[in-house]
């Protein structure tokens, strides 16, 4: 069968140790991303298997419509809002489910909020200009650090601020907020509260029909002055223009981001990039080389499978009958 990897953007795929489960197959890699399903078609259209680099391609009828021949698709980690999965159960084509880790995404986070509580990046550059102590930063310690969900990573994320002397205030469900309580930190009364008494807030929630724009522009606009709100979760947990708005009006003031309405983004006067008070990274979150050896030797793991006649971990089972 004929293999495609998709958005290998760093060409890394096949430098990893599990690459070896299918080096010895039909496959073909794609380092760029496509802005239609036609496009992408064209580039696949005689392959049977795909390999998703998480959330990178959006899967949907159009596409699966273009793509006859496709059987099966090997998702790194676990399903989400980029696939339709009652589509490909239509189009007869088998889902497998992956792993993840939190462990990436949360030392992502962190290293985040501490760059812009100390404001790290912002003196590099100038340094690099020829000046010298621009600016000035804040400690982690004493701060209060606001994390929205209370599942892995909002846990990792408590763990670290913790350790660092601050204090940890969560918002989330109920259960969240209980088993923070339970683990021995604060539960904000009400959102109004969280987003008022927090000096760092992170986005931990997972990105569904409930929670997309959850956060709203009268939220945010409760935030201090000089507090920061990091997001490494989805840009879509944010109300569509309501941090571009909050920002300009300097509630809050500062913003860490990994995650954007559309990616890639390769325009250098994008509004974030250009704003001195927002550090940006490529969504990192998960790109680093123990989680690509995690993920994709399962996702290789479940394609042999299915080659050999042994599909695993099939998340719509009824189309292998």
């Amino acid at each position: 069968m004929k293999i495609a990897i998709l958005d290998d953007y760093q060409n890394a795929v096949s430098q990893l140790k599990c690459f070896d489960l299918v080096k010895d197959y039909d496959i073909k890699v794609l380092n760029k991303s496509y802005t239609t399903a036609k496009d992408l078609a064209s580039e696949i259209k005689d392959v049977q298997i795909l390999v998703l680099k998480r959330e990178r391609t959006k899967i949907d009828d159009e596409l699966l419509s273009l793509l006859p021949n496709l059987k099966l698709i090997s998702q790194t980690g676990k399903i989400s809002n980029h696939l339709d999965l009652a589509a490909c159960t239509k189009h007869r084509v088998a889902v497998s489910e992956g792993i993840g880790s939190p462990i990436a995404p949360a030392e992502l986070t962190w290293t985040l909020i501490m760059n812009a509580t100390r404001k790290v990046p912002q003196a590099i550059e100038a340094m690099k200009e020829g000046e010298w102590q621009t600016n000035i930063g804040s400690t982690i310690h004493g701060r209060t650090i606001g994390i929205w969900g209370y599942g892995k990573i909002g846990q990792m994320i408590a763990q670290y601020a913790k350790a660092f002397g601050a204090k940890v205030q969560i918002w989330g469900s109920e259960n969240s907020r209980q088993k923070a309580i339970e683990d021995g930190f604060h539960s904000a009364n009400s959102k109004e509260e969280f987003f008022s008494t927090s000096d760092v807030i992170t986005l931990h929630i997972r990105l569904n029909e409930q929670t997309k724009g959850i956060v709203k522009f009268e939220d945010l606009k409760l935030m201090q002055h000089d507090a920061i709100i990091v997001n490494t979760s989805r840009a879509e947990l944010i109300e569509e223009n309501a941090l571009s708005k909050a920002l300009s009006q300097k509630t809050p003031t500062y913003a860490a981001l990994d995650v954007y309405d559309s990616e890639p983004i390769y325009d250098k006067n994008n509004e974030f990039l250009t704003n001195p008070n927002v550090i940006c990274t490529p969504h990192l979150g998960y790109v680093e080389e123990n989680s690509y050896e995690l993920y994709f030797s399962k996702a290789f793991e479940n394609v042999v499978n299915f080659i050999e006649g042994n599909p695993i971990n099939i998340a719509n089972l009824e189309v292998l009958d």
